[in-house]
């Protein structure tokens, strides 16, 4: 389960699941008192650069919880964040209760009912000459599509992207390559041994197999091999 949210003072974080099967129905219908034992967090979470100050969230409803913390980090440091969120219909929409009021909130649903109609991904070109970075989780159809689209970014805008200096480029897979990089992506998985010794949750990398509870869940988008949209 992603960490949705996390407070340091209170020492609490915060969980945001859909599912109700298994031992997700279970931690659902846990009552104030009850005790859980939790393992994590695994691998590593997304890379914020320190000269971004305004950042997208880019996200369907089934990957709100691997970005939402985004959010939260975002307003929490002074720095301004949009929420980009595509969802079925209104039935399926985050509550915008839940968000801080300093963060915009984008809804895009399928069918209309809310907000603009169509796709989340299709909305992106309004916000990426605002955006220093972008984060983004989701189905692997919406980010190969979000991938494909943030590849023409640079020649739409004309301009370099952040980061980008002379000299020695950061060692890909590294943290400062993900720092420097426009768009990252969270990858959803199924933990099995936790360790990265089982590659039950091995993702193409552009050099080799990458494992996702160990190099991930969050990669820079160029880190990884996207097959074309169909």
């Amino acid at each position: 389960m992603p960490v949705a949210g996390y407070d340091r003072v209170q020492g609490t974080i915060s969980l945001l699941h859909a599912g109700t099967s298994g031992g997700i129905g279970r931690l659902a219908s846990a009552r104030v008192g009850d005790r859980a034992h939790l393992e994590g967090p695994l691998g590593r979470g997304f890379a914020l650069d320190a000269r971004s100050r305004y950042l997208l969230v880019l996200t369907d409803v089934d990957g709100l919880a691997r970005v939402r913390a985004v959010v939260d980090e975002a307003v929490a440091s002074g720095r301004q964040v949009t929420l980009l969120l595509g969802a079925p219909s209104v039935s399926r929409v985050y509550p915008s209760s839940l968000l801080p009021d300093e963060a915009e909130y984008v809804v895009v649903t399928a069918d209309g009912s809310l907000g603009h109609r169509g796709e989340v991904v299709d909305v992106l070109t309004q916000y990426e000459a605002w955006a220093d970075q972008c984060f983004a989780a989701g189905s692997g159809q919406l980010l190969t599509r979000l991938v494909a689209l943030a590849r023409g970014r640079d020649a739409r805008m004309g301009v370099a992207r952040l980061g980008r200096r002379r000299g020695r480029r950061p060692e890909p897979g590294g943290r400062d390559a993900r720092r420097r990089a426009w768009l990252q992506v969270a990858l959803a998985h199924d933990a099995g041994c936790a360790l990265g010794v089982c590659a039950g949750c091995v993702a193409t990398g552009v050099k080799g197999p990458v494992r996702v509870c160990r190099e991930g869940p969050a990669f820079a988008a160029d880190e990884l091999r996207w097959e074309p949209a169909s």
